[in-house]
Formats: structure tokens, sequence, C-alpha cells
């Protein structure tokens, strides 16, 4: 490798944080969402929506990528909405990349949060029910409680997650430095340029990052059982 200072290794790292912070946010709203829907509703078809939900998790990047450029590209139904009305689009910028890396680590939130509403006891909802509590009051002072390891241990893996997202981030945010390139684009990018010190240094950036989010969430997890 020719030069390189913390400047280059400082903004793709920074802005993969911040994509993961708000992925890793949406994807455990929607996660607890429809996890909690799937635990309490019967109906013809669970079988296959809960496969549609979990699917992000084994399709390809690329493919989810594809799927995302379908609906938000500028001839998808929603892309083509967003700019007919608002003249906006949500390609090549740190939206694109937030949604990106949102839909791929969902699937981690939403497995983990249902097996945890699954497995509760119903009778600790049915009292609260009995008691007065409405149903949004029961699942925000009794659910919530009961189920929030397997909520954050979801959640801590889908930041860990979010933080590799490469194929579909670079399929519908791009890899352009300074705006949307994530830190394991510039892996990706450096490995190609042949800068293989620069390539070490982002790997072990990235791998001692994942590492500490891992080590905290299991420590988090072990204190609510102290």
């Amino acid at each position: 490798m020719d030069t390189f200072d913390w400047d280059s290794i400082r903004y793709p790292l920074f802005l993969t944080l911040k994509v993961t912070f708000f992925s890793t946010f949406f994807a455990a709203l929607l996660g607890i969402f429809f996890a909690y829907w799937m635990s309490k509703l019967r109906f013809f078809g669970r079988a296959f929506a809960d496969a549609i939900l979990t699917l992000p998790m084994v399709l390809p990047p690329t493919v989810l990528g594809y799927y995302l450029l379908v609906v938000f590209g500028k001839k998808g139904v929603i892309g083509h909405f967003l700019a007919e009305q608002f003249e906006y689009s949500i390609l090549f910028n740190l939206h694109g990349a937030v949604l990106a890396s949102t839909i791929v680590s969902f699937p981690l939130v939403y497995r983990s949060a249902k097996a945890t509403f699954e497995d509760l006891d119903p009778e600790y909802e049915e009292i609260a029910l009995t008691l007065g509590k409405s149903k949004w009051e029961t699942f925000l002072t009794v659910i919530l409680p009961l189920s929030w390891r397997g909520i954050l241990a979801g959640s801590m893996m889908a930041y860990a997650r979010g933080m590799g997202e490469f194929g579909a981030t670079l399929m519908i945010a791009g890899n352009i430095p300074e705006k949307t390139q994530t830190i394991a684009l510039a892996i990706y990018d450096s490995v190609q340029s042949g800068k293989d010190e620069f390539s070490l240094v982002l790997v072990f950036v990235a791998s001692i990052t994942c590492v500490l989010v891992l080590t905290v969430s299991g420590i988090l997890l072990k204190k609510s059982h102290w």
C-alpha cells in the first residue's frame, strides 16, 4: 500500500456504524411487530407468511438487492411514486444503505422475538387483561419486559449482521467513497486495488468491532440472569 491515514479508515467505519445503528433500530421495530403478530394469529397460509418474513436471511444478497431495485428503482412501484410525488430516490444514497441493511438483518430479530413470544406462558397476558389492562398496555408492561432477552439477542445479532452487509448494499446504494461506502465495501475495494495492508487494517477494525458487539450482548444477557 502506498499511504493511508486515519481518515481513510474513519469514514467507512463511522458510516457503517451509522447505517447499522439505524438499520438495527428499524429491524427491531419491524421484527417485534411481525413476531408478536405471527405468534398470536392462526390463519391459513401462516407457514407461507413465516417463510416470506424469514426469506431475506437465506436469499443471496444480490438476489435481495435485485428485488429492492425492482421495488424502489425508478420504474418500481414505490420508487416511481417517490420520484413523481417527492422527486426523491432511495438509490445510491445513505437511505438506500440503511434499507438494504434493515431488510437483511430483520429476520434475525423476527425469529428470535417470535420464539420468545411463543415460549411465554399465556396466563401472564390473560391475568393482565383480567385486571383491566388493554392489549396495548399488556404488551408494553407485561409481554415486552418478559421478552427482552430474546429481543436483545436478536437485535445484537442483527447489528453484527448489518455491519457485514455487502451484496444488497452494493446493488441499491452503490459503492461511492465518502457517501455510501461502508467498511465491507471498502475492504472489497482495497482488495481489488491490491492494497493489502489497508485491507488488513479494515478487516481487523471490522472484526474487533463485531467481537465487541457480541461480547457486550453476551454480558447483558448474562446479567439478566443475576
